[in-house]
């Protein structure tokens, strides 16, 4: 059995509880993660093309409020 595997198995193991608890960890873990990439990749300017899609809609008055 593979490391994925045995992890697999412990998560299917856990009783309710615990595996509520082991959820609501990952699901934070996977936001941290997913906010980090977010900075990395505005800082670097891979999101750049966002800023000037906003801009040029707002120039052209297509913004609308949410």
């Amino acid at each position: 059995m593979n490391r994925i595997e045995e992890i697999k198995s412990a998560i299917v193991s856990l009783p309710a509880n615990e595996y509520r608890k082991f959820r609501d960890w990952f699901l934070e873990r996977d936001w941290e993660q997913w906010d980090k990439q977010i900075q990395v990749d505005s800082e670097s300017g891979k999101l750049d093309f966002l800023v000037k899609e906003a801009k040029d809609e707002k120039s052209r008055d297509k913004l609308r409020d949410l």
